[in-house]
């Protein structure tokens, strides 16, 4: 059932969703908690569909605040409130009111929300994006119990972790922690499996993605071991070591459905390790609302506290490095460029380096422009005046 409230007030709405609730033949509210959400138009529909999916496990009135300042001068100072009232099939197994705030109602949005409440029960919000800086101090925020953003929606994702420890406050929550569950879940069963003292550990995920952080950030607090934080192609996290004197409990996951956990003298097994959907996500939350201390103690860690790999250099030694130098000083320019060699490092936490190449010969190259280079320094090759040789290169020796 679908009813459309234009210019309406809290009054009528409440009205109208009792209305709605009698002639769908349920007398009774039958509703756990109510669920609001500040979202936008663009956001709006996969936040609905997710919190209607999720009622089907925490029956509640799901409250979906969309603020609409107006574009004139004349539409912000007018004040105005639309609803539609979602109930039955259309709502999962709660009730669902979109309320479309339009002009200066849009800064006092917890007036028109505060009487749709349903009493004595739970209230949990929930930003799908461009949540507050201090949820606990929002408006909005200030009337939860729990408060739900989500650090992937950001644009400096990691960068937002800073912020949520920073301004943490008991009930806050971030589904970019929630997402790592069966990954906490599954690397503390391996340890009750085969209890060890872990010497050290590695997080291996995608650049941009909190999530990855905040388990290696969990791995530090909990363990108080040094942590390396790995960047790779993805999809999200995709493999965890715990480094031991009896061997390495290594949790692979390349593809972003299954996994594969190795533990020291056990056969390998495959976990299931599926990346959940939104749905999923609010539905694990909503199954408990107090604090979250480990969220708390892992968020508070700080992401500086993860290592990055040492840079290390592969495929050219220094020496090698220092003759090509002279050699291409020297080189005709008729002679063809070599191929470009990468002297890359390894990637760090968020952003590659660009790799630096290898000067190609024909290139002139001035002398202090040198790579540098760890063997002793030389004198630089010169060719015999008057003639097209050059001088015969050094004999190349291992840095």
């Amino acid at each position: 059932m679908k009813i459309d409230l234009t210019d309406t007030t809290s009054s009528k709405i409440n009205s109208a969703l009792m209305d709605a609730r009698r002639a769908s033949g349920s007398t009774g509210a039958g509703m756990v908690l109510t669920l609001v959400i500040v979202t936008d138009e663009g956001s709006a529909y996969d936040a609905l569909k997710a919190a209607n999916d999720a009622s089907r496990e925490h029956p509640s009135r799901t409250l979906a605040v969309i603020k609409r300042a107006g574009r004139s001068p004349r539409a912000r100072a007018g004040a105005r409130l639309d609803a539609e009232i979602l109930v039955g099939s259309d709502a999962g197994s709660g009730e669902t009111a979109i309320l479309r705030m339009h002009g200066e109602l849009t800064s006092h949005a917890q007036s028109v929300v505060l009487p749709l409440l349903l009493p004595d029960a739970p209230v949990v919000i929930w930003w799908p994006e461009n949540a507050p800086l201090h949820p606990a101090q929002d408006p909005l925020g200030a009337i939860a119990q729990r408060r739900i953003t989500d650090a992937v929606t950001a644009e400096s994702p990691v960068d937002q972790l800073a912020v949520r420890a920073e301004n943490y406050t008991p009930g806050d929550t971030d589904l970019a922690w929630t997402r790592i569950t069966s990954w906490r879940s599954m690397l503390a069963a391996a340890l009750d499996q085969r209890p060890s003292k872990v010497t050290s550990a590695v997080v291996e995920g995608e650049s941009y993605n909190p999530s990855v952080e905040l388990l290696g950030l969990w791995l530090t607090d909990r363990l108080n071991v040094p942590v390396e934080r790995v960047v790779s192609e993805g999809p999200g996290i995709t493999a965890v070591r715990l480094r031991s004197k009896d061997g390495e409990i290594v949790l692979d996951r390349p593809d972003g459905l299954m996994g594969t956990l190795s533990i020291p003298g056990s056969p390998d097994r495959l976990v299931a390790l599926k990346r959940r959907e939104t749905a999923e996500l609010i539905a694990e939350e909503l199954r408990r609302l107090d604090e979250d201390t480990i969220y708390a103690a892992a968020v508070r860690t700080g992401v500086e506290r993860l290592q990055e790999p040492a840079e290390a250099t592969y495929g050219i030694t220094a020496a090698e490095v220092d003759e090509a130098a002279e050699a291409s000083a020297e080189a005709t320019a008729e002679a063809t460029s070599a191929p470009v060699v990468e002297a890359s490092v390894i990637t760090p936490r968020v952003t590659a380096k660009v790799p630096a190449k290898k000067a190609p010969e024909g290139t002139a190259k001035a002398p202090d422009k040198k790579a540098p280079s760890a063997a002793k320094s030389t004198k630089q090759a010169t060719a015999k005046s008057g003639t097209g040789k050059k001088a015969s290169p050094r004999k190349r020796s291992d840095a």
